[in-house]
């Protein structure tokens, strides 16, 4: 078996691609690659200038060596092989999407300290309790969720009861699995 391509020699090819350097740009999708990238080397420190990161469809275990990335505000990891939120620390204080559907994160351990997180797409994940969802409201500027596909929500919307739950429980979100949150006060307001 061939080992992954490193994300060195990802930058190489997409500076190659693009005919620009990757540390000045602020875009940065290296996604499928092949073979794919099984780890985010300390080589991502380079990416200074990087608002939005794609690292998408890959064979990517764990999340790591962030803290170059002074200025991101979007990270895709989705269908990778991802199984925890840590290593974010690093971009608590700066990213307002994550997205990592396709994945299999159980615990939102992690999250907190994603303190801008306005957007969180992770749908098809394996997050099966409300304690591990109840972690999303320590999220200040959370307003998207895009959670279906996941036991928690395949379960209670079985039971039909799965968008009053998370209202309780995230009484700021405006949408939830791509339909807007309509409160009571909302419609008085109308």
């Amino acid at each position: 078996m061939s080992k992954g391509t490193t994300i060195k020699e990802a930058i190489t090819r997409w500076e190659e691609k693009h005919g620009a350097k990757a540390s000045e740009c602020k875009e940065i999708k290296m996604y499928s690659q092949i073979p794919f990238i099984e780890k985010m080397d300390a080589s991502l420190s380079t990416l200074g200038c990087c608002e939005m990161l794609s690292l998408s469809t890959n064979c990517i275990e764990k999340i790591a060596n962030l803290n170059g990335l002074k200025h991101l505000k979007i990270l895709s990891l989705g269908r990778n092989n991802i199984k925890s939120l840590t290593g974010l620390e690093a971009v608590g204080d700066t990213l307002e999407e994550l997205w990592i559907s396709y994945n299999f994160i159980e615990k939102l351990k992690g999250i907190n300290v994603l303190r801008k997180l306005k957007i969180l797409y992770m749908s098809n994940n394996s997050v099966k309790d409300w304690s591990e969802f109840n972690k999303m409201a320590d999220l200040p500027m959370l307003e998207t969720i895009l959670f279906v596909g996941n036991p928690l929500e395949e379960k209670h919307s079985a039971e039909g009861d799965w968008r009053d739950q998370v209202q309780k429980k995230l009484p700021k979100l405006k949408k939830l699995d791509g339909e807007p949150l309509i409160r009571k006060e909302d419609d008085e307001e109308a």
